[in-house]
């Protein structure tokens, strides 16, 4: 064997890599080595430790073995190898992202956990994938009792934009409710009554007509423990104007109003 060839062991020393490593680059064709010993062992030169460093450096800019030997080796200009990086670049940016969104989650998550003061993971796996889906409005289902969950299940469950859309509509109307309250906006006039029309299709939208949830919801609505402070905040200065509204609408168009006592 000559000095300038080294054993598998020897370049896995020298590199900080396990002999197991460089088995796996030799059978994926990544690195293979400079030649045999009479005895079949692997024997690599000079040339095989700089393109092991070249592996190497790659991965530890996230490079996967497959792009390494299919796309950065192979290239022929530094114009080619900055395009390579720019998109590297942006691919680590959304991981970075992504994991700073998780990290949110826990701490969201670990907060509800603490919360709900016992283990129910019945509860957990909800919220869990409220938050998988960068639900902000996973507050909502934590506080929603098993008939309103069960109801969202049933409703939303296989269209989620549905659900989204849904809430966000709530989200437009509180904002445009408040100011109305702001601004002292007679609870009869044209532009509440507007108001009151959209509130209620919004309503119908999420219980799907089944008005044996209104009493769920008003429940919901009285004991605002546990909602976002913010939304919480602006519901509690619209109720009174909201009911009053709504008795108006309901009486205008005929309507009985509704019962949203809720059955002891």
């Amino acid at each position: 064997m000559g000095k300038e060839l080294m054993t598998i062991g020897e370049l896995a020393k020298r590199m900080g890599v396990t002999v197991r490593t460089l088995q796996y680059y030799d059978k994926e064709g990544i690195l293979k080595p400079s030649a045999f010993s009479a005895g079949g062992r692997r024997l690599y030169a000079a040339k095989d430790v700089v393109r092991l460093h070249q592996i190497l450096s790659f991965k530890y800019l996230g490079f996967s073995l497959e792009e390494i030997k299919n796309h950065i080796l192979p290239l022929d200009t530094p114009e080619q190898m900055v395009s390579l990086l720019i998109q590297q670049q942006k691919a680590i940016e959304e991981q970075i992202e992504n994991l700073q969104e998780a990290a949110q989650s826990i701490e969201a998550f670990r907060s509800e956990v603490e919360n709900i003061k016992s283990v129910d993971f019945k509860k957990y796996a909800e919220i869990i994938e409220l938050l998988k889906m960068g639900n902000d409005a996973y507050w909502v289902w934590k506080c929603f009792d098993d008939t309103l969950t069960d109801h969202i299940k049933d409703r939303f469950g296989d269209d989620p934009a549905l659900a989204e859309k849904t809430y966000q509509a709530y989200l437009d109307l509180l904002d445009e409710a408040y100011l109305f309250v702001q601004r002292g906006e007679p609870p009869e006039s044209a532009c509440s009554m507007a108001l009151a029309e959209k509130w209620w299709n919004m309503i119908m939208d999420f219980t799907g007509g089944d008005l044996t949830l209104l009493p769920k919801l008003e429940s919901f609505n009285d004991d605002k423990t546990g909602w976002d402070k913010e939304l919480a905040q602006k519901q509690q200065e619209i109720d009174d104007f909201m009911n009053k509204m709504l008795d108006c609408y309901f009486k205008k168009q005929g309507m009985d109003i509704p019962e949203m006592e809720v059955e002891s």
